[in-house]
């Protein structure tokens, strides 16, 4: 009988935990990873809570908070600060170190952090000329050269607004960057501004900036000299 080895992606078939217990390894396989725990130092401190109520690893509280239905109930937190809180079968807690074969689940969350930290040095390094219509949470420096005169409009919801468009530049390129309502006077021509969390769209066969609600237009330095601040955005 031929052996057949597991070589697709996700959680290899014919684990022995049920699917829900498999979900928490899963997650604290996860936790111990992005913190830069070993996770069997991590999993022997959870079950150290278990039986006396509490335990420390890594600078992070574990304790026993609670039992429902056979699963004793534990919280982490790292000062004051909640990091996390779940359940875990008491079996689970009596194995020697169910933590082990969850090679899979170290490597996507490893592969996900080099994909973070490229995008963010990516993204630092952004010019206008680099922008492409469809890139999304993208942050860059430029120089306001030009805002148009505010027009009053419509929308959907039947709500006025007022928007104008402020024309960005650097070394490379221009584009436009959409203001709306009261917005459209925290910034001044020669401002140096820097945009957080921007999307590239395509309006009118023209590639332009929209900062979303999480995005962030701060402006860094202008002729105003005013103490630096930043504004939150919305569309």
């Amino acid at each position: 009988m031929r052996t057949r080895i597991w070589s697709g992606r996700g959680r290899p078939r014919g684990s022995h935990h049920p699917r829900f217990d498999t979900r928490i390894l899963e997650y604290l396989v996860e936790l111990s990873t992005k913190r830069g725990i070993n996770a069997t130092k991590f999993f022997q401190s959870i079950v150290e809570a278990w039986k006396n109520g509490e335990a420390t690893c890594t600078g992070l509280n574990i304790r026993r908070r609670t039992k429902t239905k056979g699963q004793p109930i534990f919280l982490i937190t790292e000062g004051y600060k909640v990091v996390a809180q779940f359940p875990i079968q008491e079996h689970i807690l009596k194995e020697t170190n169910p933590l082990k074969g969850f090679d899979y689940v170290r490597e996507r969350v490893r592969h996900a952090s080099k994909m973070k930290d490229r995008r963010t040095f990516e993204n630092d390094q952004l010019q206008i000329k680099d922008l492409k219509p469809g890139m999304k949470r993208i942050n860059l420096k430029a120089q306001v050269i030009r805002i148009s005169r505010p027009k009053l409009v419509l929308t959907r919801f039947n709500d006025y607004v007022v928007f104008a468009n402020a024309t960005l530049a650097d070394k490379t390129s221009k584009i436009k960057l959409t203001l709306w309502n009261g917005r459209i006077n925290m910034v001044s021509i020669n401002d140096m501004v820097q945009i957080e969390n921007a999307n590239v769209i395509m309006f009118k066969g023209e590639k332009q900036l929209r900062i979303g609600r999480n995005g962030r237009l701060k402006v860094v330095d202008g002729p105003r000299r005013e103490p630096e601040h930043t504004i939150p955005c919305a569309v």
